[in-house]
């Protein structure tokens, strides 16, 4: 990695994930809030679920190539806790908000929370380079074979070897979640050698924008939803 090098395809990428991820959510709150009809099932309907796969399926595979570039930049431990204290404080900020909005069906271990103990398990599997690949196999099939009820409270539930979908508003625990990271980091270390521009370099005028999203997706996860549901919340008490 050459200095001043951005990666602005990967934050490109991110970006894409991150609008993906706004209209999800913006979709969700119209629902909750009664102001499209019929109101749609988030938690059952194949068309919303299996989009919330894709959408974390491609944040926790950006979160891998990212750790790759860092990785092969030199960073750090301290630098990458720095970054990883964030994450957690936002995770931590995460749960206490949905505990208010939805105190049957808070979070305690969303995206947020699963990224930051799978960055830090991610980059400590990093030397096995293409042992990452089985790795992450044998974690996307492992809940499949094993599922206990003793996984299935809140202090235990985020291993992911449950029976059973928690009731919470997001859930995405260790397994199956860390193989698409580590498969993430398997693809980065392998495209930073052979396939750099992949990652590299410059994209379309028309897409700085979403590079641009991509560099700030933390801060926006975080602003997003409290910004809609106010705006949403407004829109009601104006109009009723």
């Amino acid at each position: 990695m050459t200095a001043g090098e951005r990666f602005d395809r990967l934050d490109a990428l991110r970006g894409v994930a991150i609008v993906w991820m706004a209209l999800f959510h913006f979709s969700f709150d119209l629902s909750h809030f009664g102001l499209v009809q019929p109101r749609q099932n988030f938690y059952a309907d194949p068309f919303w679920t299996s989009q919330r796969t894709v959408i974390v399926s491609l944040f926790l595979a950006c979160a891998g190539l990212g750790q790759a570039a860092a990785l092969q930049a030199g960073q750090g431990w301290p630098r990458f806790w720095r970054r990883w204290a964030q994450v957690a404080a936002c995770a931590v900020l995460v749960s206490a908000g949905s505990a208010l909005m939805f105190p049957r069906s808070w979070i305690s271990f969303g995206v947020l929370h699963g990224i930051a103990l799978m960055l830090v398990l991610a980059r400590l599997a990093a030397p096995l380079g293409w042992g990452l690949w089985p790795l992450g196999a044998l974690c996307v099939a492992l809940p499949q074979w094993v599922q206990d009820p003793w996984f299935d409270t809140r202090w235990t539930n985020w291993l992911g070897l449950v029976t059973h979908k928690p009731i919470t508003e997001d859930f995405v625990p260790l397994l199956p979640w860390l193989g698409v990271m580590l498969w993430g980091l398997a693809a980065g270390q392998w495209l930073l050698v052979h396939r750099r521009g992949v990652l590299a370099g410059a994209v379309p005028a028309a897409l700085r924008p979403l590079a641009l999203l991509g560099r700030w997706s933390l801060t926006f996860y975080m602003l997003h939803q409290p910004l809609f549901i106010g705006a949403l919340m407004a829109w009601i008490a104006m109009t009723r």
